[in-house]
């Protein structure tokens, strides 16, 4: 997660990530940058239903970082298109 907080410090607000998330976790965290070098594996402690993924996303952001994150695509997917804003 180190990693991911030094890319923050660099980026332009309002900035937009690819996350692939992965429900179920024990805890929510940003795990790793993947080989792709533009989408961070996240964790989330939530389950894949009702939404309850997308708002634990949400709710660490705001709690681990201090900034708001709007999933602008893939809702129902593993793979999300998000925007941060402070």
């Amino acid at each position: 997660m180190d990693d991911f907080a030094t890319f923050l410090k660099q980026q332009k607000f309002p900035c937009y990530i690819r996350l692939r998330i992965v429900p179920g976790a024990s805890k929510s965290q940003i795990v790793a940058l993947m080989d792709d070098g533009e989408t961070w594996k996240c964790q989330v402690a939530a389950a894949p239903e009702k939404g309850k993924a997308n708002a634990e996303l949400k709710k660490f952001f705001r709690k681990q970082f201090g900034i708001s994150a709007e999933v602008i695509s893939g809702a129902t997917d593993r793979t999300k298109l998000v925007k941060l804003e402070k």
